[in-house]
């Protein structure tokens, strides 16, 4: 699959841009969707384009016919008082992005939601459960990977919860969900989209939750 033309929403971000990065390394063609004037953001070797992730009209004539589509785009920090920017924002890029998908032909859609159900964050988790919807509709073949929390460059506080997790898993009335809610590391992160994007199903939706983004 090295080579391939892959598309990506949210190529400046957090996971964009390292995510942008490998795949560089890799040898695959990547377009990167950015907003007017931030084409400068995208890791150097992406092919920009300029365009708004919350209407498909001006993004999927970019899309080559065949490709990857990589969805990466959210709120964020997201947090419980995001509710409405979870609707705008993380439901209504993915909205556009499946619409684009479909008329540019992808070979191959892949949509990083998050882990659920996680009652703290409802409003987020119904914002992607719903955009997971969508993916499933779209009848494009796809990989759902659900993270819970991503640790990186900035993104350390949670690594306090660890010793907490530890616990959570001992007791059997909580260890699946503290499996499931369980944390990732920003390299596991890129190197589990990395392999989606190599090994697309079939068809169908593959679904790839925290523990196997971790053995990755």
């Amino acid at each position: 699959m090295d080579g391939e033309p892959v598309f990506v929403t949210g190529g400046t971000g957090y996971i964009g841009r390292p995510l942008i990065g490998a795949l560089l390394a890799r040898e695959h063609t990547v377009h990167a969707l950015a907003r007017p004037g931030s084409e400068a953001k995208l890791p150097g070797g992406a092919l920009p384009v300029a365009g708004n992730a919350l209407d498909a009209s001006t993004f999927a004539a970019a899309i080559p016919h065949g490709a990857t589509f990589v969805h990466l785009i959210g709120t964020p920090h997201p947090n419980p008082s995001k509710a409405t920017e979870f609707q705008r924002v993380d439901l209504g890029s993915i909205r556009a992005a499946t619409a684009a998908a479909q008329q540019a032909g992808v070979r191959h859609l892949v949509y990083l939601s998050v882990a659920h159900p996680a009652p703290v964050m409802r409003a987020y988790v119904a914002a992607r459960e719903e955009g997971e919807s969508l993916v499933i509709a779209s009848g494009i073949p796809a990989t759902i990977l659900r993270p819970w929390y991503v640790l990186g460059p900035g993104h350390r506080w949670p690594c306090l919860l660890i010793p907490f997790y530890a616990v959570l898993r001992w007791i059997p009335a909580t260890r699946d969900s503290a499996e499931q809610l369980g944390l990732v590391t920003l390299d596991a992160m890129k190197a589990a989209l990395v392999r989606a994007i190599e090994a697309p199903p079939a068809s169908g939706v593959r679904i790839v939750e925290v523990p196997e983004i971790r053995r990755t």
